[in-house]
């Protein structure tokens, strides 16, 4: 499954592991997390992760 970083404080989403703490599951990708979803670390909205390279 493909990582995303955020490009504010650089905060990994790793599909694996989920955002547990937001209710979000391990296994959930990154185009299946919520429209509302946030960066977890600074609160940056999910357009402003790119995939990890």
């Amino acid at each position: 499954m493909t990582r995303y970083v955020c490009n504010i404080c650089s905060y990994v989403y790793d599909p694996e592991v989920g955002d547990p703490d937001a209710g979000v599951e391990p296994g959930t990708k990154f185009e299946d997390l919520p429209d509302d979803w946030v960066c977890p670390e600074c609160g940056a909205i999910k357009e402003q992760f790119d995939k990890e390279e």
